[in-house]
């Protein structure tokens, strides 16, 4: 009987041993299936805020299994090798750039396909706002490039994402634009240059409205956070009233604060125009454009442009802070006050380019497009943007880096 009781004993006791270790097994068993799946998750969601679509099956694998080994940057760039990267995604990055109204709804035009084509090949970023460069699209019964007239771009993006595939270098091909639109080298300024940014901010005015939208679209700021009424105001045009409304404390307390800083640098563009009845962009070799010159009557005293000399006062004063590069650049020098100086487009780009605030810029941008919310909002997303802008600017300010930067850290977010 003590021995019937005994073995009994020992028969429950193993069947809860038993009972734990398929307990334990299955939550092992359960916790592996859902790191993998949590694996898959990320992957899916690094694909879809990259490409706008769903992976196929086969890259989703890749893409999870590189995540589950540490690698979440390698799966983002799996990603981006879908064309939809850049046939949509960076098409739609880059549009709201290219206009004044800012919108998403424009045309593939110069402007934009330069932009994805110096993303996809990995060029330095810096180039967009002073390289010699474009991209063309390379099609058997595309209309050729024209001066005048979106009409090459147009008809590429109409033969949609297969035929006018922009992420394909046989089609979306790099050229200059001194082969392509005949500027002088000394001339170009990246994206400035294109036709379709002379067409929104060369037209008309006095080429205040370049100035604005390259700092808006490329150091993240309008010009009136700048503002700094400790400037020198001798670069000031003479269109400028110096008494708005006959009280020249306007002029000394609130215009002088944007105009110092602005008309200095905006000297750069003094040989552009866009002529509205050829539809194209003007370079003039000698002298100034006559819209620099117009309406001298406001302030006879005032600065009259005789070349397309620059000059930047916001090295110092509060708009230091913008943080401008120390680093020799070509064309550009710093004179005994410390401001840089240069002329033309092309050297002074290149001053905006290098700045810290050129470099956060584009993080934030890409940051904003990818996780779909604003990083200044948190702290965590501000220090992740500050350290992927570093890591942007010492090496070799590779946009498609930051892309897959931004996603990864964005990988886990709902």
């Amino acid at each position: 009987m003590l021995s019937i009781r005994f073995n009994l004993s020992q028969s429950i006791a193993l069947l809860l041993t038993a009972g734990r270790m398929l307990i334990l097994f299955s939550l092992l068993a359960s916790s592996q299936l859902y790191a993998a799946s949590d694996f898959r998750d990320q992957a899916r969601r690094i694909h879809d805020r990259l490409t706008g679509i769903p992976p196929t099956n086969d890259v989703l694998n890749q893409m999870a299994t590189l995540i589950e080994a540490g690698d979440a940057e390698a799966a983002a760039m799996l990603a981006m090798e879908n064309p939809a990267f850049y046939n949509v995604t960076l098409k739609n990055f880059v549009a709201p750039w290219t206009n004044e109204a800012q919108s998403v709804f424009v045309p593939l035009n110069d402007y934009t396909a330069t932009v994805i084509g110096m993303i996809r090949d990995d060029i330095d970023f810096r180039e967009v706002l002073s390289g010699n460069i474009i991209y063309t699209g390379n099609v058997n019964g595309l209309p050729g490039y024209s001066n005048t007239d979106n009409n090459h771009y147009e008809a590429l993006e109409q033969l949609g994402p297969v035929v006018g595939d922009l992420s394909n270098p046989a089609i979306l091909q790099r050229k200059t634009q001194t082969e392509v639109t005949g500027l002088p080298d000394a001339a170009t300024a990246g994206v400035v240059t294109t036709r379709a940014a002379a067409e929104a901010f060369f037209i008309d005015g006095t080429n205040r409205a370049m100035f604005r939208f390259t700092f808006m679209n490329y150091l993240c700021t309008d010009i009136e956070p700048l503002k700094d009424v400790s400037r020198v105001p001798d670069h000031v045009r003479q269109d400028v009233s110096r008494s708005p409304g006959g009280d020249s404390r306007i002029f000394m307390f609130n215009c002088v604060g944007c105009h110092a800083g602005m008309d200095g640098l905006a000297g750069a563009y003094a040989k552009y125009d866009f002529d509205n009845d050829t539809q194209q962009l003007i370079y003039k070799t000698n002298g100034v454009v006559d819209k620099y010159l117009i309406n001298s009557n406001n302030f006879k005293p005032g600065y009259i442009t005789t070349d397309d000399s620059w000059i930047n006062y916001w090295r110092n004063g509060q708009n230091k802070l913008l943080g401008w590069g120390n680093q020799p650049i070509n064309g550009v020098q710093i004179d005994e006050r410390g401001h840089a100086v240069g002329n033309g487009a092309k050297s002074m780009g290149a001053e905006l380019a290098n700045s810290q605030a050129f470099g956060t810029c584009q993080v934030k941008k890409a940051f904003k497009a990818v996780c779909l919310h604003d990083p200044d909002d948190y702290a965590a997303d501000r220090a992740a943007v500050n350290a992927i802008a570093a890591d942007f600017m010492t090496s070799g300010y590779n946009m498609k880096s930051v892309f897959a930067q931004v996603a990864t850290y964005c990988k886990e977010s709902p």
